[in-house]
């Protein structure tokens, strides 16, 4: 079973390494905790939409990059060559317009 919280961790983490950044840094920068930034990396917790959103302000990243990272992963994992929608699923962008 993939663990969405482990898999936006680890992308969490590999996208502040790869920008040079410490934990430090980023917890700084996001106004969150270190420990909290580290149990998140680790897919021990889970991050608000808020918290998310901070986090990828600190890496300066977008949101929709490190969801479309995690989401490639899960996919992988999953055994997909390809992120495919069910053919009875509305497109999201009709769900977000009919939210409105």
């Amino acid at each position: 079973m993939v663990l969405f919280r482990r898999t936006l961790g680890e992308v969490l983490r590999a996208t502040r390494m790869e920008r040079g950044l410490t934990l430090r840094e980023v917890s700084a920068e996001a106004r969150v905790s270190l420990g909290y930034i580290s149990e998140i990396e680790r897919g021990q917790k889970e991050a608000s939409s808020e918290l998310l959103a901070s986090l990828c302000a600190a890496l300066d990243v977008p949101l929709s990059y490190v969801l479309r990272e995690a989401s490639a992963v899960v996919a992988r994992e999953e055994g997909l060559d390809r992120v495919a929608t069910l053919d009875t699923a509305r497109p999201a962008a009709e769900v977000v317009a009919s939210a409105a």
